[in-house]
């Protein structure tokens, strides 16, 4: 929904992100590179911008509970499935 509201391309692309410029494509960078350099402009025909932002990008605030939800599952997945506090969740 994010991206519709900034104008970006639907569906799988390369620029997917709203926030960098993170490169889907480029798999000899996907795990050894952490950081990408955040967007400045949203110029149609440039890096999956099709329009015009319908919204300002500095006014879309993210949703923490997804935030949470998303944290909180990538914790369980990394607890040993063995251990006590695994059992108590």
């Amino acid at each position: 929904m994010i991206a519709l509201l900034l104008g970006l391309q639907q569906g799988f692309t390369k620029y997917c992100c709203f926030i960098c410029e993170w490169d889907s494509r480029a798999r000899s960078l996907r795990y050894s590179r952490k950081d990408w350099p955040a967007r400045k402009f949203l110029d149609p025909g440039i890096m999956n911008v099709e329009n015009q932002p319908l919204v300002e990008p500095s006014t879309i605030l993210l949703p923490s509970m997804h935030l949470k939800l998303g944290l909180m599952k990538n914790f369980v997945k990394g607890m040993n499935q063995g251990e006590d506090a695994f059992t108590y969740l």
